[in-house]
């Protein structure tokens, strides 16, 4: 069974938002960039907290049958990027949200979800 693009970046931002990330923003990437479907932004206040948005969001994709790519920055647990497929995650520490500000860099892409 395949999860259609919109389905896991749904997937992905209720995983999160159980994670109490914060300011999660999905952005709609279709006719802008071949990378994804969608980037998913969200941070979390502590690297405890990001490592586990990332681990609840993994969880939730793989149980739904769903595809894990790859997932890098977990060590460290301040910009993890998580690659599922049609769906990019950025999961920040607050401060490297505030640093990178990736928003403003696809500022061109439709906000498609704001929580």
């Amino acid at each position: 069974m395949t999860i259609k693009p919109d389905e896991l970046l749904q997937l992905a931002v209720t995983a999160a938002d159980d994670k109490k990330a914060m300011n999660i923003v999905a952005l709609d990437l279709r006719g802008i960039s071949l990378v994804a479907d969608y980037f998913m932004i969200c941070h979390g206040n502590s690297d405890t907290q990001v490592q586990a948005i990332v681990t609840a969001i993994r969880k939730e994709v793989m149980e739904q049958g769903g595809t894990v790519k790859g997932i890098e920055g977990m060590e460290s647990a301040r910009w993890v990027l998580m690659d599922l497929g049609d769906v990019i995650v950025h999961v920040f520490h607050r401060d490297e949200r505030e640093y990178y500000n990736i928003e403003r860099l696809w500022s061109d892409a439709k906000v498609v979800e704001t929580v």
